[in-house]
């Protein structure tokens, strides 16, 4: 068993390298990864903000999402996102019920 310390510095360790393997892969798109996994970079990137709101800090959406894509999201999605197709759309309908 660790520390709380150690723990907290692995987890950080973790998440680092999840944003650097997704900063990579830019050519997985956020609909892939919502069909497959259930998350994508904005979740992510929300999941952030909300952690620092819990911590008493003021970040909003494009701060938290310039953390996760590692430049601003408008870029991001001018430069590597894709149009979904009609089965990336279908998939996430299916898994992602509206209401």
């Amino acid at each position: 068993m660790t520390d709380s310390s150690t723990q907290t510095e692995l987890e950080a360790a973790a998440f680092r390298r999840l944003v650097s393997h997704l900063r990579e892969r830019n050519d997985v798109q956020n609909i892939d990864m919502m069909n497959l996994a259930g998350f994508c970079r904005n979740c992510l990137s929300r999941w952030y903000r909300e952690a620092a709101t819990d911590k008493g800090m003021e970040m909003d959406d494009a701060a938290a999402r310039d953390i996760v894509y590692g430049m601003d999201y408008a870029e991001w999605k001018a430069t590597y996102q894709t149009e979904a197709t009609a089965e990336q759309r279908a998939a996430y309908d299916k898994t992602h019920k509206h209401d």
